[in-house]
């Protein structure tokens, strides 16, 4: 496909649809509706084979990250997740051995987020087709209680839960191009990629605390972006702060240029949440006590775009994100 920009598309040809108030005008990741003692939370990711995930991959392991990245997006939004509609293409080749190790993925994700499967549907994927995944996720907050992208202020305080980059270098290393890197620290970034682990539980904190917040799927530096322009404003970000892994700091000091693909690529899953300076305190605690630690890597400022620093310099990246179109 050529002319296509995936934020125009949706700025340009979709947004004009989503005339509820609930939509916000399709800016951020998740919608709100009316639910008897408060509001439902609502998002959907698709994952398709041979963009998000390798036809090969585990079936389990595929189900559990097309659950996961939907109730990343709940979290966010300071929602608490109950359950999902499933939408499952199954491409050639697909089997019923396939079909019960995906849905055991699944058995197993429902239990550890206390979710439930409430419906879907299933279907043969078009001849050649590849199997794809669309995941419709639902949480509940207090009314009005919705954590949302435009809500930053100038002052508050930037935190992201867990580490940064693991995704992006495990995209790398499942592809074999990491053959540098010991051993351990490539099969800890495979596994990250096989299964992401996002905060889930850290939706308290961010209801109790952040005044906006976004899951980091596309890069944590233009996720940042995203977030700034939703608001308004702008952000420093410092670069220095942001937290890695073991073998994610292991992959920088092979190839500094894996900095940037951590900073920028994605698939992180976790949480980036502005926060009331007054707040931050109690956030990184509410965090932690959820079994997220919450990493403060800048802060909110007027103006508009996202300044990066490292060693007190401005830094420069070269942008790692996967482009759809």
């Amino acid at each position: 496909m050529t002319g296509l920009d995936e934020d125009s598309l949706i700025a340009d040809m979709f947004a004009p649809l989503a005339t509820d108030a609930g939509a916000d005008a399709l800016g951020d990741d998740a919608a709100t509706f009316a639910g008897g003692d408060g509001d439902i939370v609502v998002t959907c990711d698709a994952l398709a084979a041979g963009v998000h995930f390798f036809a090969d991959d585990p079936p389990a392991a595929i189900a559990a990250k097309a659950l996961r990245v939907n109730l990343s997006d709940l979290a966010a939004k300071g929602a608490e997740p109950f359950g999902y509609l499933l939408a499952l293409a199954l491409g050639e080749g697909a089997s019923d051995a396939w079909a019960r190790e995906f849905a055991g993925g699944l058995a197993a994700d429902n239990a550890r987020y206390g979710v439930s499967l409430l419906g879907g549907d299933t279907l043969r994927a078009s001849p050649g087709g590849g199997t794809t995944i669309a995941v419709t996720a639902f949480g509940r907050v207090p009314s009005g209680a919705v954590v949302r992208r435009r809500a930053a202020k100038p002052g508050d305080a930037l935190f992201v839960t867990g580490t940064i980059g693991d995704g992006a270098l495990g995209l790398l290393a499942r592809q074999g191009k990491l053959c540098a890197l010991a051993d351990p620290h490539r099969a800890a970034l495979t596994d990250c990629y096989l299964h992401p682990d996002p905060p889930v539980a850290a939706w308290r904190a961010v209801r109790d605390h952040a005044r906006a917040a976004m899951d980091v799927s596309d890069g944590l530096v233009g996720d940042l972006a995203k977030l700034c322009r939703a608001a308004g404003v702008g952000a420093l970000m410092d670069a220095d702060a942001v937290p890695f892994s073991q073998a994610v700091a292991a992959a920088i000091a092979l190839d500094p240029a894996n900095r940037d693909t951590a900073l920028t690529g994605g698939d992180d899953y976790q949480i980036l949440a502005a926060v009331p300076p007054e707040a931050a305190d109690a956030f990184a605690a509410t965090a932690t006590a959820c079994g997220a630690r919450a990493t403060r890597i800048g802060a909110i400022e007027a103006g508009e775009g996202v300044r990066i620093i490292a060693g007190g310099n401005a830094m420069a990246l070269k942008d790692g994100r996967f482009q759809h179109f």
